[in-house]
């Protein structure tokens, strides 16, 4: 294992640790470090961000399937379905528009996201998620056009930066739809997976998708180190309280996005 190897491993147990103890895999604390630490393009890193985020929750699902058995998520199939109605759109769009963008743009718009993502986090951490709560709509046309929209924009976002998403799906599915939140996470992996193949095939026809070529080893030791940690970190949870973590987490990814793209303005 060399020098660049050894750190790609030890950056994805860490993130992995710290994303599977609040029940993510990570990707959004990856991206800053494949384009401040590794050096890689904006749009390199994304692709590869988006390769390992493919192999980190193919994983993730496989770790909670003793957990959530297949018949409990197929009893929610009709919510999987309604997200992906839309994320599978966004993916597709935001992925093809992402190709043909400048760098700086694409800069502008990745830390205006991670920012984002970051200030939910810390929202999340203050207000709560409520575990199976009442449905913010009932069932029928309202609800379907919302989880429409809301898959719609996570498809969008989870193309952009390359990951799975479960930070804006989990939340999501709790309030739309009142399931619980353990529930949330294992339907937001079965709605990530197909919305990041989507994205991942419409990289194909970048220039920058060479990257997986150019940087094999670093992508394999890194998505090694994020299954390994999001392992770790399931195995972990509860131990560490999920709000106070989330809110430290929130503070670091809006720290980190701004040092990592603030050469963009």
């Amino acid at each position: 294992m060399g020098g660049r190897n050894g750190q790609g491993f030890v950056a994805g147990s860490l993130i992995g640790s710290l994303g599977g103890l609040i029940g993510l895999g990570g990707a959004e604390f990856r991206l800053p470090v494949l384009v401040g630490v590794f050096r890689l393009g904006t749009l390199e890193a994304v692709i590869l961000n988006k390769a390992m985020s493919l192999v980190v929750v193919a994983a993730a699902l496989l770790f909670r399937s003793d957990t959530i058995t297949l018949g409990t998520l197929a009893d929610h199939l009709d919510v999987v379905l309604n997200l992906l109605a839309g994320s599978l759109v966004g993916a597709w769009w935001a992925a093809g528009h992402a190709i043909t963008l400048p760098r700086q743009w694409l800069n502008r718009i990745i830390m205006v996201l991670l920012v984002g993502l970051a200030l939910i986090m810390l929202a999340e951490a203050l207000a709560g998620v409520h575990e199976g709560s009442a449905p913010l709509f009932e069932a029928g046309p309202l609800r379907f056009v919302a989880g429409l929209v809301a898959g719609l924009g996570i498809g969008m976002v989870a193309a952009l930066l390359g990951v799975a998403g479960g930070e804006l799906l989990i939340p999501t599915i709790v309030l739309l739809y009142g399931l619980d939140i353990k529930l949330a996470g294992s339907l937001s992996l079965m709605v990530s997976l197909p919305t990041m193949i989507v994205g991942f095939a419409r990289y194909t026809r970048a220039d920058a998708f060479k990257v997986l070529r150019e940087e094999k080893p670093l992508m394999g030791w890194m998505a090694a180190g994020s299954i390994l940690g999001v392992a770790l970190g399931g195995l972990l949870l509860g131990i560490v309280p999920t709000g106070w973590l989330m809110g430290l987490l929130g503070a670091v990814l809006l720290v980190s996005a701004i040092k990592t793209f603030q050469h963009t303005y």
